[in-house]
Order: structure tokens, then sequence, then C-alpha cells
């Protein structure tokens, strides 16, 4: 089994608890004995899903197709992951009591986001990052505050903040916490019609007092974070962590009306991610799509990029240094007349490293 074999055969096995072809694929390849199950663990470790294929495999009743020490790693770590996502759950719990002791909503987004609203069958299954959260652009800065006085602090001690240039304050951790926070003012880079003013009305509440988005709104930040904010319309990676919580929130809401019916310019960046998805799960029927010549050549060039990695390298370096000086050059642009990047770019020249 290649790199690309091996992805799909992940793709395929994160889907079978629902879809019947892909168990009946699944299976008989594990009866055949044909999986290499170092590339499996590599693989599905690197794009954080090795909790989910443990736990789709436990459903399906196929872990002892598979060798007993495997097993009990497998099972160990999800384990591991299991309790560090109760750990995120209570952390959440606090973080969101604290803010609306001073009438702030906290948002919760991303990963935190779907393991609060129940998305995933086992909490075990979805490896999570740090906590993300959005608020409002009033209580962005006071949220901040608020949490710093209750002994959350930044890592770095040449500490820069960057949010004239990013969409979120920079990481702040508190000791004994095992989650660091990400604290938003906007969702997406450079995306108008994705905020908080579009998401607020549609805003639900799970876990009696945690605010949360939408399915529909959860569909398009997953999609929107991949293609903008990770670059994956330009770089064509894929990620499997991503792809299989598009297809969950499939099972939730209609990921094909939701996108076809959203107003932006990017909306042929997302369909190409769902495209992507639809191909590596093989072809559930909740990530149909209208096929076009965008998505197809971009699934063209995905494949290409899998199948050759010096490719995929050159590829990711040319946009790497593209972003690179795009961000630069706006930063600098933006300097000559607005008084917040001025100030950002001479603290920025005085603390490279940052």
């Amino acid at each position: 089994m290649n790199y690309k074999d091996t992805l799909f055969f992940i793709g395929k096995c994160l889907t079978i608890t629902h879809e019947e072809h892909n168990r009946i694929l699944v299976e008989e390849k594990l009866k055949a004995n044909e999986v290499n199950w170092d590339n499996v663990v590599k693989v599905s470790t690197s794009h954080y899903v090795f909790p989910a294929l443990y736990c789709n495999l436990k459903r399906a009743d196929f872990l002892h197709y598979l060798p007993n020490d495997l097993v009990e790693y497998m099972q160990h770590i999800t384990d591991l992951n299991r309790e560090r996502n109760e750990q995120i759950i209570a952390q959440a719990k606090e973080v969101n009591q604290l803010l609306l002791s001073h009438n702030i909503t906290p948002i919760f987004l991303k990963g935190t986001g779907n393991l609060l609203s129940g998305l995933y069958e086992d909490i075990g299954e979805r490896m999570l990052g740090d906590i993300d959260l959005l608020t409002s652009s009033k209580h962005f800065k006071p949220s901040i505050k608020i949490l710093k006085e209750n002994k959350y602090s930044e890592n770095s001690r040449n500490f820069l903040d960057n949010t004239v240039q990013n969409r979120h304050y920079p990481k702040i951790t508190k000791k004994g916490k095992i989650g660091a926070l990400e604290v938003h003012y906007k969702m997406i880079n450079n995306e108008s019609s994705f905020n908080f003013n579009t998401i607020e009305p549609n805003l639900q509440k799970v876990m009696n007092n945690l605010t949360v988005l939408s399915f529909k709104d959860k569909t398009l930040i997953t999609c929107l974070n991949k293609q903008l904010n990770d670059n994956g319309q330009w770089y064509k990676t894929i990620s499997l962590r991503n792809s299989y919580d598009l297809y969950l929130l499939s099972k939730k809401t209609s990921v094909q009306n939701t996108l076809t019916n959203f107003e932006s310019p990017y909306k042929d960046y997302l369909i190409n991610f769902l495209a992507s998805s639809n191909l590596i799960f093989n072809a559930p029927k909740s990530l149909n799509y209208l096929k076009t010549n965008k998505t197809e050549k971009f699934k063209k060039q995905q494949m290409l990029l899998i199948e050759y990695p010096k490719k995929a390298s050159f590829n990711k370096r040319k946009w790497d240094l593209y972003f690179l000086y795009k961000i630069r050059f706006s930063i600098f642009f933006k300097a000559l007349y607005i008084t917040e990047y001025r100030k950002y770019f001479f603290k920025k020249l005085t603390k490279p490293n940052s």
C-alpha cells in the first residue's frame, strides 16, 4: 500500500459506521490481509484521525481482523484522547461561565464546538488542538482582559499582539488547564459574508448554557477554514480530520444545499473541498455535489500532487512564499495610513522572531 492507497483505505474506514458499500469493501480488504498497518498508523496519525479510525472499526466489529498489539495501542491512544476531551469540555464550561458572568457570550468554534454539540458518537474520536471561541467585536478586548485577570497569559516572552493581521488573539494558556485558548473577533480571513452578524441569528445552545454554531454554519466554517484559512484551495492538500468533520455534518444538514446557497466569491473553493471529501470517502450520497470543470480539475490536481510528493512540496513552497510576501506588503502598505498597522509594523521590526 502506497500513500494514496493508504489514504483512500482510511477514508473508507472513517465512513463504515454509515456507508454499507464502504463497510463491504473494507471488510474484503481486511479478510484478504492486504493492509499495511504500519502505513495506516503513520497516515492516520499525521491526519489526526487515529482515534476516529479505531472508533469506526470498533463499531463495525472489525477489530478482530487487526493485530492484537495494534488494537491495544489504538484503544490506549483513544482512551487518552477521550480523557483529554473530557478536560477540554470542563475547561470550556469554566471559560463560558466566567465570560457569562461579565455578560459576554462566547461562541465555541471548530473542533471544540463540534465536540460540545455531540457531533461525534464517541468524544474520544476527535483530536483537538486549541479551544477556539468567538466574541462580538465589542466584547473581544474585554474578553482578553477578563481571561488575563483569571490567570490566562501568553506563552512567549517575546510576545507581540498580532491581531491587526490575524483573526484571533495569540494563544493564551493557564497553569493546570489542558487547552490553549484562541479568542477570535472574526472566523475567516478575507471573508466578509461569514461573520458574527451572519451566524448570530442561528446560534444554538448545548449542554444547557454553552453556545455553538448551527449545523449549517458549522459546515461553512469547516469548508472556509480548510480552503481559505489553511490555504487548501492553493496547496491542494487533503485533511482527513476536516473532511471527516464535513462528513459527520452531512448527516445533520444538507452540505450541498448549504454551499450552493452561500453567497460568496469563494463558493467555488468550498465546493472543491466538498468534491475532494466526496472522492476520499468513496462517494457517500450525503456528500454529493454538482460536478463542474472546476471541481474535476481541482480533484485531478490533488491526485497528481498525492502521487508526486516532490511536486506537492514545490507547490507548497511556492505558495508559502507568495502568502508570506503578500502579508508583508499588505502590512507595510496599510502602515502608511492606519495607525494600528503602523504601530504593529514598528514593533515587528524590533521583535522579528515574535
